[in-house]
């Protein structure tokens, strides 16, 4: 957490509210922010560039500058990106600000609490030494073209457990716990079920549901769970937690089938949500 859908919502903020602006007065306030390269290589490759674009990659942010590197923004568990007045006084945990070019006297803000995000300028041309796992991502469901062939051949070529292709970065690129509860809940899929035994007719089921719920989920601005840490650009959470089918309601009703209970259970040190009654181990 955050997840596609969070790291989408941040991307088209930053979109609409950066791209074509300069990155004036970079200040880094904590060192672990910065500790794939260094504070001074973040000031030196950001102070003065102006953010062209602003892609995404999986859970990754990745901007392109006109000095011809890149913006790497991982958000990982507590990260938030913000553009405030620079006369409002910065969240706790402000770990790079850089003042912006043009109207509204904004700056950019780095905010995390738990210091696993990461703010780094690259080379694009040597992407696969100085961020190799970016290198490594599989096809992004939202990012690339992501047809059900795309789908059925990561199944097929694996036998492991469903959820733990989904999770696979390498394989599909943005889902975390999160959404692989609700698309497994969504194509009444168990967790467990191996994934070379996914039927034709289940595998369709299985892609609609990505589609489907990656889409619902961004328009509702993501989720926001109960640490209520994930925010947008102008601080606002995401809804979609109102939503969820499955995850974190142990104990209550489906919203699906109305009978079942949802269950948790522990895969891998990662809690996992299903129906008992929608989503049977032996089958769909």
């Amino acid at each position: 957490m955050p997840e596609l859908p969070e790291v989408e919502t941040v991307r088209r903020g930053i979109e609409a509210r950066m791209v074509g602006r300069r990155f004036e007065r970079v200040e880094v306030g904590r060192e672990r922010t910065v500790r794939r390269t260094s504070a001074a290589a973040l000031i030196a490759g950001l102070e003065g560039t102006t953010l062209l674009a602003m892609g995404r990659r999986g859970k990754y942010l990745v901007g392109e500058l006109d000095s011809g590197d890149r913006l790497m923004i991982h958000l990982r568990m507590s990260g938030q990106v913000l553009v405030d007045p620079i006369a409002t006084p910065r969240p706790n945990h402000t770990h790079v600000a850089a003042r912006l070019s043009g109207p509204g006297d904004e700056e950019f803000r780095f905010v995390d609490p738990r210091t696993f995000g990461e703010v780094v300028v690259f080379d694009p041309d040597n992407v696969a030494v100085e961020l190799p796992e970016l290198a490594r991502l599989g096809r992004d469901p939202v990012a690339d073209p992501f047809e059900r062939r795309h789908l059925v051949e990561a199944l097929r070529s694996r036998r492991r457990q469903l959820k733990a292709v989904l999770l696979d970065q390498s394989v599909i690129a943005g889902l975390g716990n999160i959404y692989t509860d609700e698309v497994l809940h969504r194509a009444r899929l168990h967790p467990l079920r191996t994934s070379d035994t996914v039927t034709p007719r289940q595998a369709t089921a299985l892609y609609e549901a990505i589609v489907a719920v990656l889409a619902e989920a961004i328009a509702a601005g993501g989720s926001t769970l109960s640490d209520a840490q994930y925010v947008d650009l102008a601080g606002a959470t995401g809804s979609y937690q109102d939503d969820h089918a499955v995850y974190g309601r142990a104990g209550q009703f489906c919203r699906s089938c109305g009978r079942g209970t949802i269950v948790r259970l522990s895969l891998a040190g990662r809690s996992t949500f299903v129906c008992a009654r929608c989503q049977r181990p032996g089958g769909g």
